[in-house]
């Protein structure tokens, strides 16, 4: 775990831990270059020796960095430091789709066709440029206190029709188990855009 105050690049300067994963923690952290603030993801330290983890990590910010658009979270910069791999992106404000139905109960129909749309227009942007997602749940569906949504955690998301042999730790398939395809569940390589 960082530390606040610790500082990545010689450029980030991380505040405080914001959020955890299977695979990597994320950190609320100041751009002192840019003077923004930015999220930055850091693979665990128990992946960092692993080339396979590294090349998904990476694989995750090539994916990430290729995509433009209002509903995708935005990739700023990669890096490495003394094996410490990171991935800096847009801080994005607000909660997750699932701490909002958990605060609003549910939507209104309007709202959730609203929010529905907009996902859908991040998922056919990313099919644009040929990714993958294979992780759409509601903690990787962020809600902007103007509404607006934001599809983050492409960490499993894969250029489409190309093989893809990583599997996670206990070699199982990739995704959360309650929202995977039954085709990715038997064979993740398989998955495409559909």
């Amino acid at each position: 775990m960082l530390n606040s105050g610790t500082r990545l690049g010689n450029r980030y300067e991380i505040i405080e831990k914001i959020g955890t994963g299977g695979m990597s923690d994320v950190y609320r952290a100041k751009d002192t270059t840019l003077n923004r603030e930015v999220a930055i993801k850091v693979l665990k330290e128990e992946y960092a020796n692993d080339t396979a983890f590294v090349t998904k990590f990476r694989a995750e910010a090539q994916a990430a960095a290729g995509l433009e658009h209002p509903n995708i979270v935005n990739v700023y910069d990669v890096g490495n430091e003394n094996g410490l791999y990171y991935i800096v992106m847009d801080c994005v404000s607000g909660g997750d789709l699932r701490q909002a139905l958990a605060f609003a109960g549910r939507f209104a129909p309007d709202r959730a066709v609203e929010v529905v749309l907009q996902v859908e227009s991040a998922l056919d942007a990313a099919q644009e440029y040929h990714v993958v997602h294979r992780d759409i749940k509601p903690e990787n569906i962020m809600i902007q206190p103007d509404g607006t949504v934001k599809l983050v955690d492409l960490g499993i998301a894969k250029a489409d029709g190309l093989r893809d042999s990583l599997c996670t730790e206990a070699e199982s398939v990739f995704g959360t188990p309650a929202y995977v395809a039954p085709e990715q569940a038997l064979d993740a390589s398989a998955v495409d855009g559909r």
